[in-house]
């Protein structure tokens, strides 16, 4: 009898396991929020509840910030904590988002890997190619995600492009140009907190060479499907040395491929802001002109067509919802993703060989 109470109470357990696995899988993922200078931490702590995160804690040791986003985003100052480890110790986060100063993302990996809790940072990965690569081994050793979050991710316009690539809809890809940027971080009004560490070369890592220099980067390397340059060459200039006396408002880098060029145009000094992509191939060309706006011609004996685009499905119109579904095994980035490391380290060692260029006056020449 006794055997027989067991064999039936191992069987219940059996049959919830499944149901318990279920629920692991589907409730929301508890997110830490690690820092509150950047500015783009209003897209997730202005974002509408979709099930699919939590937010259990916010790191701010800047008290008089965090009470103003407080108050903006109405979440209560019992989450906030001035220290990484006393907000991992209380609200034990699966995975955290880093809204801090590009300087500070290493250190962010440096606790959270060996927690294996898992990390998203705002663009780019990291300040330097060492401090990158450093965040790349802590978190192959510790087996985390770390991702790297860009606003373009998640235009369907650029996805739209990158289709029509790989069908060879345009024939072999010949130039690559991405713009991005704005008027300037002072002109556009970006608080003091945000303003102070974006114009310091050291916390940035660079001025709007890093700041809009890492988006054309990142879809560039994501449309060559991972390849790396040849060699990249770069020019720099600081316009307003009354505004940004530290660090250049003013990058054009230029990276070469077997056969392609990729030129990113990335300035503090556009006459409004700007986030948009022309891809050129033999046969045809295709250009996202925002998110949602799309141009393309085919041949020289099509007209140029145009399309609007619908947003894309869930979790693919957000970085946080995608950052739910790889933690969850939902979905499984390709290495040349955007959101992806190793995508991530190549941006990296561009954005390292532009410096060195820009300083020297001379074209860099990657290894191969």
């Amino acid at each position: 009898m006794t055997r027989y109470l067991s064999l039936l109470l191992l069987s219940f357990l059996l049959l919830l396991m499944p149901a318990a696995h279920s629920y692991a899988q589907d409730a929301p993922l508890r997110v830490g929020v690690v820092g509150l200078t950047h500015t783009h931490v209003h897209w997730i702590l202005g974002r509408p509840d979709r099930g699919d995160i939590k937010i259990v804690g916010i790191v701010e040791p800047n008290r008089e910030l965090a009470q103003r986003y407080a108050t903006q985003h109405g979440f209560s100052m019992a989450l906030v904590y001035d220290t990484m480890e006393e907000m991992i110790a209380a609200a034990k986060p699966e995975a955290v988002t880093a809204f801090g100063t590009i300087y500070e993302h290493l250190k962010v990996v440096q606790v959270c890997a060996p927690r294996g809790i898992h990390v998203m940072v705002e663009k780019p990965l990291a300040v330097s190619l060492e401090h990158a690569r450093k965040m790349q081994a802590l978190a192959k050793k510790h087996n985390i995600f770390l991702l790297t979050n860009y606003e373009t991710t998640w235009y369907a316009t650029n996805h739209k492009a990158y289709a029509m690539v790989q069908e060879g809809a345009i024939g072999d890809l010949r130039k690559i140009v991405v713009h991005d940027g704005h008027q300037g971080p002072a002109e556009i009004g970006v608080n003091q907190e945000f303003l102070s560490w974006l114009t310091d070369p050291v916390a940035n890592g660079a001025g709007a060479l890093t700041d809009f220099g890492c988006y054309g980067a990142n879809l560039i390397t994501w449309l060559k499907k991972g390849e790396r340059p040849t060699a990249v060459t770069a020019v720099t200039q600081t316009n307003k040395p009354e505004l940004y006396p530290k660090v250049d408002d003013e990058a054009t880098i230029l990276l070469q491929y077997p056969k392609m060029q990729g030129i990113i145009q990335a300035s503090w000094n556009w006459p409004f802001a700007r986030k948009d992509m022309e891809v050129y191939g033999r046969t045809g060309y295709v250009y996202s002109d925002n998110r949602t706006d799309l141009r393309y011609r085919l041949s020289e004996k099509q007209s140029e067509q145009h399309e609007k685009l619908a947003e894309r499905p869930a979790p693919y119109d957000d970085p946080f919802a995608l950052l739910a579904a790889v933690v969850r095994h939902k979905i499984t980035l390709a290495p040349h993703d955007l959101s992806a490391l190793e995508n991530n380290m190549v941006v990296m060692e561009i954005l390292e060989a532009a410096k060195e260029s820009a300083r020297t006056g001379k074209t860099v020449k990657l290894k191969q």
